[in-house]
């Protein structure tokens, strides 16, 4: 997937895993506020079609019910997290499946009393 995204356009992979493109302004606080469609300029609606862009390809290429577990989220960050979690489980969950492997290879011996049968191999 990330190729085929890349493929398409490179900076759709950047916000996918780092977060929508920003289009904020200060407001009377000077407090970062999102901007609405009146005060977007062109690059702001270019940034706003590269971010649906984004969550389009996403989206797009599930199942439903993969589409179920992602249908409350609202930036492709959340979506990406969300999937990667459900596929592939947290860092901590990661680390205690290689410690399980690890420690089942480390265990791997033969049992006694089982040996191998001597087949002939037959010529067809």
């Amino acid at each position: 997937m990330r190729d085929h995204i890349i493929g398409e356009d490179y900076e759709l992979w950047d916000i996918i895993t780092d977060g929508t493109l920003a289009t904020m302004k200060k407001n009377a606080e000077g407090v970062d506020v999102p901007k609405t469609r009146v005060d977007c300029n062109v690059m702001d609606l270019m940034k706003c079609e590269k971010n649906a862009k984004a969550k389009k390809w996403l989206v797009c290429g599930l199942g439903p019910d993969e589409y179920s577990k992602i249908q409350s989220c609202t930036t492709t960050k959340e979506i990406y997290d969300t999937l990667q979690v459900a596929h592939e489980g947290t860092p901590q969950v990661k680390r205690s499946r290689g410690t399980l492997v690890y420690s089942q290879y480390k265990n791997f011996t033969m049992k006694k009393g089982l040996f191998l049968k001597k087949t002939k191999l037959r010529r067809f």
